[in-house]
């Protein structure tokens, strides 16, 4: 699981939640937690119960308070819609209900659950989240809007007190009796039976869904979770229907919904490039192989030990741009596969810096007296941009990323950003081989693109930490953008334009439509938090955007089979209005 601590995107530890999904989660599932927290759960056939949500990679599932056992809730593959409703509950009173999130999800249901070891896959992060509307009103589920999140401090004495069903709460915590909440029924005492293999692929052979504690919980009550979350809306095996499950989130400082749309958003992105053969290719782990080919997974200390060597061998001095280069080549395929990897390379640091200070370097060390950029440049630049990219991906959670990046007033994250950021106007070196540096250049656009969407991303978490002091939000990272930003901003919005007005081309590769999503998002954050950088879009882009691009050209480029096609769509929906 991931660790917990200042500048944390995860609540404070809860030893007891902790120690249930350790023992009945397979080791695989629990090292990818990314977040728990309780909150008030609604649907057709649970009321106003009060659980603890526990946040996946791929799937969120519900547990009772106290836990007992642990339901998938729904997987990230079935969501349509994630968003915050803006009302007043009418079962909760004072700051509680003023201050209440309350999140929406709108998921399928009907679809024949996938078992065995592919609800134990990787993992996939929404658009930026939008702003925030001025008020709120009195509503049940129905009336939907939007509001500002913030994030989580929960204590394990606080969630000691809701345990002891103390008359007095904390604000983080409440008592749900005290809210006139019910308590999930305890299910009777079982006799012990053997006691359980921690890690085992065992542990969770009961079912796909509900993972009783062994040893307490007898299957039949085990069962009653996930028969009433999945009565929602499976009346036949081939019918899809939409449910929705509401949560509210009673913790005024909850980061719950960013949590849920960084995971979709991530979730998204890696199933739509998984149906690509290259990053299939990239990807493809020992745990993928089939189970007689199938290799021990590597220990943690067996990837940190790798890591290392691999980090000396980087930075060696002396080292040829060759040598450099295939490196680097070694170290993204390994990101690729291993989220263990990316989590070393926050934690060290080292390898972070040397790349930001290679970066900067090879783009911008010859300019003042070339002007000109060189295939050897271009190429290089093109690699470490895509190997950062991939170290931000599923590593919200891991401190060190935002304690690195917000040191000294964040003064690596602004080396970054200006590093990575060139004139697409800019001239190339034609050497008259084989290969087109006007194509590489485009190349490092769309990689220089797909980071700072990243970046961005980040912008939208660390602006909620307040370790972070207000660096690396969206607002700051456009700010020290903004001298630099016109013409890459430009370029980008053109490739958008171009690409929904061309009527001539087919359906989008999935590479294309990740980078037409990532591109969106820069867009929008740039209308809805830069006035300057906004108003030279609606100057320069206003006609395009209205007449080139049609929302059915869109659906047409869009397969409805990728995952972002319809995110995409709503991305293209609101920069249409906003540019207006």
């Amino acid at each position: 699981m991931a660790r917990t601590g200042p500048g944390s995107l995860l609540a404070r530890r809860n030893i007891k939640l902790d120690s249930f999904l350790k023992r009945n989660t397979e080791r695989e599932v629990y090292e990818r937690i990314r977040a728990y927290e309780p909150c008030v759960v609604v649907s057709r056939t649970v009321n106003k119960v009060y659980m603890h949500v526990v946040l996946t990679d791929e799937r969120v599932y519900l547990t009772e308070y106290p836990p007992r056992t642990l339901t998938e809730a729904f997987s990230f593959e079935r969501v349509r819609d994630i968003q915050l409703v803006n009302d007043l509950p009418d079962f909760l009173s004072g700051k509680d209900r003023e201050l209440c999130q309350h999140i929406r999800i709108t998921y399928v249901t009907g679809k024949p659950v996938q078992s065995g070891r592919d609800w134990l896959r990787v993992d996939r992060r929404l658009g930026l989240p939008p702003v925030a509307p001025p008020s709120r009103r009195p509503s049940h589920c129905s009336t939907l809007g939007h509001t500002s999140e913030g994030y989580p401090a929960q204590s394990e004495k606080e969630m000691e007190g809701l345990h002891m069903m103390r008359q007095t709460r904390s604000a983080s915590c409440p008592n749900p009796e005290t809210l006139g909440l019910p308590r999930f029924p305890h299910p009777p005492a079982q006799p012990p039976s053997t006691p359980p293999n921690i890690y085992s692929s065992s542990s969770s052979a009961t079912s796909p869904q509900t993972i009783p504690e062994k040893g307490k919980v007898p299957r039949r009550i085990g069962l009653v979770l996930s028969r009433l979350l999945k009565r929602d809306g499976v009346k036949s095996s081939g019918e899809e229907k939409e449910a929705e499950l509401h949560l509210y989130a009673v913790s005024h400082t909850s980061r719950l919904y960013l949590h849920l749309q960084s995971s979709w958003n991530s979730y998204i992105i890696r199933s739509t490039l998984l149906l690509d053969p290259l990053y299939r290719g990239w990807c493809r782990a020992s745990s993928d192989s089939p189970p007689g080919k199938r290799l021990p997974a590597i220990s943690w200390e067996r990837t940190a030990h790798l890591f290392a060597q691999l980090s000396s061998e980087l930075q060696q001095e002396g080292i040829s741009v060759e040598s450099l280069y295939l490196l680097l080549q070694e170290l993204r395929t390994a990101a690729h596969r291993s989220v263990t990897l990316r989590r070393l390379f926050w934690r060290s640091g080292e390898v972070c810096v040397f790349l930001v200070q290679t970066l900067e370097e090879s783009l911008h060390g010859c300019q003042s007296l070339s002007r000109v950029y060189s295939a050897d440049q271009l190429l290089l630049s093109t690699l470490i941009v895509q190997t950062l990219a991939v170290m931000f991906r599923e590593t919200e959670v891991e401190p060190a990323r935002l304690n690195l990046l917000s040191s000294k007033k964040g003064a690596l994250a602004s080396r970054m950003l200006l590093a990575l950021i060139c004139d697409p106007e800019q001239q190339t070196q034609n050497t008259g081989s084989l290969i087109d540096c006007e194509a590489l250049l485009s190349e490092y656009l769309d990689a220089a693109c797909s980071l700072l969407s990243e970046l961005l991303l980040l912008g939208h978490e660390a602006s909620r930490c307040s370790s972070a002091d207000n660096f690396l939000s969206v607002g700051w990272i456009l700010r020290v953008l903004q001298p630099h930003l016109t013409s890459f901003l430009g370029y980008q919005a053109q490739q958008v334009v171009l690409v929904l007005s061309d009527l001539q081309e087919s359906v989008l590769s999935p590479v294309q439509s990740v980078l037409l999503f990532q591109r969106c998002r820069l867009l929008l954050a740039c209308l809805q938090y830069n006035t300057q950088l906004g108003q030279h879009l609606r100057s320069h882009f206003r006609e395009e955007f209205r007449y080139f691009v049609k929302l059915s050209c869109v659906e047409e480029k869009l397969p409805p089979h990728y995952l972002i096609s319809q995110p995409t769509l709503r991305l293209v929906e609101q920069i249409q209005t906003l540019l207006r």
